[in-house]
């Protein structure tokens, strides 16, 4: 019969063997979604080949079946980490915004804008790859879906702002402004022109919301 210490000792170094296996396969996703995002980037989604993406990560391609299905599964995987990003970013700025004692819905949907329009110049190699509209069957169905929660999600942010229908609107409003200020701030030569344009883009907010 095992004692208990041994059990404990064969329990710690499963969970070290389970924490190695992890830490693999986390690389290696990490190098198939670099590998990706460059070979998108040089040839965009329709010429990318899956033989490319493979030689340029080191890694195999039954790894990349595997983790990915194939290259729309590489595709949809850089477009969701960049949009839950942006996201989390704007929900982080909100709340901290909150926790310091702002209360007027205009401020805090400002400052959820500002994080969400940083994060595009920071990423911006990866934001560039989705302003073609090029992508997977279905992308634009996901992309016109996502969006519409947010939209959402930043009517509920202004609600304090006017009245339902008004609120809708001003919401939809403001956040295509986001949208296509992202895509500006994503092809900025460098950062300075990148921080004048967010800078830019939340003064118009302001005067919209206003």
């Amino acid at each position: 019969m095992r004692t208990s210490k041994a059990r404990q000792a064969n329990g710690t170094e499963g969970g070290a063997n389970l924490g190695r296996q992890w830490a693999r396969a986390d690389a290696t996703r990490q190098a198939l979604l670099t590998a990706a995002q460059e070979v998108f980037a040089d040839r965009g989604f329709g010429d990318a080949g899956i033989a490319e993406i493979v030689e340029r990560s080191g890694i195999s391609v039954g790894s990349l079946y595997h983790h990915y299905g194939g290259k729309a599964g590489l595709y949809l995987a850089l477009w969701e980490e960049l949009t839950s990003e942006q996201e989390e970013s704007a929900a982080s700025a909100v709340a901290a915004a909150r926790k310091a004692g702002e209360t007027d819905p205009i401020a805090l949907f400002i400052a959820g804008a500002r994080a969400y329009l940083e994060v595009c110049w920071e990423e911006r190699e990866a934001a560039r790859l989705f302003h073609g509209g090029e992508g997977p069957s279905g992308f634009s169905l996901m992309r016109r879906s996502r969006a519409q929660k947010w939209i959402g999600q930043n009517t509920k942010l202004l609600s304090g702002h006017g009245g339902d229908r008004a609120t809708q609107v001003l919401s939809l409003v403001l956040t295509t402004v986001i949208g296509e200020g992202g895509r500006e701030i994503a092809l900025a030569d460098d950062e300075a022109e990148a921080t004048e344009i967010i800078d830019e883009v939340c003064r118009i907010l302001i005067r919209l919301a206003r």
